[in-house]
């Protein structure tokens, strides 16, 4: 029996102050679709959404909202942690061990720009399983420093970002800056893969100084790549890299889990956690 449905929404276009720069629209944006009273009234169950756009209103850029949820179903006192979400955007959340308040970040692209290079070059293929063809390949240090020029990987911490930025034209560009149009796709994937460890260990060393030594809980269909785990493993020795699973969340249900805790605490009427709309039957 389902009591409530939490839309989490599909991001169609992302846009902090600090991208947008209109200065007349003093508000970070974001545009979601998925209507709560549409689904509210398909299905006939009580339906909470529009979570980014609350988040966005209190002068918040609408992401990452895991923090919320990650602060009570993730904390445990005396130890460092880090919720490491490898999706199509890689973003994490820090747990102090000290208690005190958690704090997040977006870190750079994960998976939307291997599963593009994967479709482009493979068209039985969706995405890289396991990592298993970005392993065969050797990473070009040339096209890595070109992608780690991009201005996001300079700004303040902590930040938001989304395809707009890291999308297929911003891999082109680097690869005419590099003379790397023709890189073999193995090579392409495994340059990708080491961009997103170094960007994520970059933004753990903010946090956690030069050997961030964190437990690590990996969620999102990266935590499925064997390559990239292997290279977070490789930028930050001192971390222990762990599934969400060994807290008793999968990996690819705790993005889901993160919103049905956020769609609870708004009907429980938690101010600091009323984030949804509520759309009746």
């Amino acid at each position: 029996e389902v009591d409530v449905l939490a839309s989490h929404g599909q991001t169609i276009w992302h846009a902090p102050r600090h991208q947008h720069r209109r200065v007349e629209f003093g508000h970070h944006a974001t545009l979601q679709i998925g209507d709560g009273d549409h689904l509210a009234s398909l299905t006939g169950i009580l339906t909470l959404s529009d979570f980014r756009q609350k988040h966005v209103a209190a002068g918040g850029e609408g992401a990452p909202l895991a923090p919320f949820a990650d602060e009570l179903l993730f904390r445990q006192p005396g130890t460092e942690r880090l919720l490491l979400n490898l999706g199509g955007i890689a973003n994490f959340t820090y747990l102090p061990a000290d208690g005190s308040p958690a704090l997040a970040t977006d870190t750079g692209p994960a998976n939307t720009l291997l599963d593009h290079v994967v479709r482009q070059h493979y068209p039985d293929k969706s995405y890289d399983a396991g990592g298993y063809l970005a392993a065969q390949g050797q990473v070009h240090a040339g096209l890595l420093a070109a992608l780690l020029s991009h201005p996001f990987f300079a700004q303040d911490f902590p930040k938001t970002t989304g395809l707009e930025l890291f999308s297929p034209t911003y891999l082109k560009a680097s690869q005419a800056k590099t003379s790397t149009t023709s890189l073999p796709a193995p090579d392409l994937l495994a340059t990708l893969v080491e961009l997103t460890a170094a960007a994520v260990a970059q933004a753990a060393r903010h946090y956690l100084g030069p050997q961030p030594a964190a437990e690590i809980l990996v969620s999102g269909g990266g935590a499925h790549n064997a390559a990239l785990l292997a290279a977070l493993a490789r930028h930050l020795p001192a971390a222990r890299l762990l599934s969400t699973a060994q807290a008793g969340i999968a990996p690819d249900a705790k993005e889901a889990v993160l919103f049905a805790v956020l769609a609870n605490e708004t009907l429980a009427g938690n101010p600091a956690l009323s984030l949804g709309k509520i759309s009746l039957p």
